[in-house]
């Protein structure tokens, strides 16, 4: 995996988007696999609870990073919180940045020979 954060703002406070192993076993404990989870956030119809779900776990992991570097005490978001912050910055708005964060994280490095 590779070191990448998205970053969304809302209600002017930036949110680092992280999508780490953390994260990962989130969702698959949740979906299963990445795969049945990227399938429903993918779809033409992305399903609400996936998006929300992954989203809260990116949020949430960011916030937790930022607690444990900066020694602060941040409130992780509720799943509510990210629901309405997602209804407010706009579901393809957020769709992109999800899927931006997960691509980038899970590009494959190359190696110079």
């Amino acid at each position: 995996m590779k070191d990448f954060n998205g970053e969304i703002e809302y209600k002017g406070i930036k949110y680092k988007l992280v999508f780490n192993f953390n994260v990962m076993e989130k969702i698959q404990e949740e979906y299963g696999t990445l795969d049945e989870w990227g399938r429903l956030t993918d779809a033409e119809e992305p399903n609400a609870k996936a998006v929300i779900f992954g989203f809260t776990e990116m949020i949430n992991e960011g916030i937790d990073i930022a607690n444990e570097e900066n020694g602060t005490d941040t409130k992780l978001m509720t799943f509510k919180q990210v629901g309405r912050m997602i209804s407010e910055i706009g579901f393809n708005n957020v769709v992109s940045s999800l899927n931006t964060t997960v691509v980038e994280s899970t590009k494959s490095e190359e190696k110079n020979a």
